[in-house]
């Protein structure tokens, strides 16, 4: 016997969904906008290593896809899209920490990516705990 699939059931997106949602999908405009930014100094022949260039280019451009679904499945209510999702803004914050310590700290830089992956997390996080209510069986008294 097969065990039943199970797929979500079509939810009402409410406004903290759609904020969601719209904050992961513009992050993945924001990553592969840093996929384009990337691509003139790998043509101009910039780069020392030709074979790491393409694989961070790459990268690039799968990380983009990736919050691109993620902000599609926020929407449609999959879970895997709020879990990939607050992986991603927990990355995020481990950049900007990156950015904000060591030798060439920029500490504004860490500021405009942590600002906006708090905001996501904690929305995110607000969606899933909201889907979580909703999926719950109800309580027997």
């Amino acid at each position: 016997m097969e065990p039943e699939a199970t797929t979500p059931q079509p939810i009402e997106a409410n406004a903290t969904t759609w904020a969601a949602a719209v904050l992961v999908g513009l992050e993945g405009i924001a990553v592969a906008a840093l996929a384009g930014w990337m691509m003139p100094s790998l043509i101009a022949g910039e780069t020392t290593d030709l074979g790491t260039a393409w694989a961070l280019i790459l990268m690039t451009v799968i990380a983009a896809v990736a919050l691109f679904a993620f902000a599609i499945a926020i929407l449609r209510g999959h879970g895997w899209g709020r879990s990939g999702a607050i992986v991603a803004q927990l990355l995020i914050l481990a950049v900007a920490l990156g950015a904000a310590t060591g030798a060439y700290a920029h500490p504004l830089v860490a500021l405009a990516l942590a600002v906006p992956a708090v905001i996501t997390l904690i929305l995110v996080i607000a969606v899933a705990r909201a889907a979580g209510r909703r999926d719950a069986p109800p309580a027997e008294s």
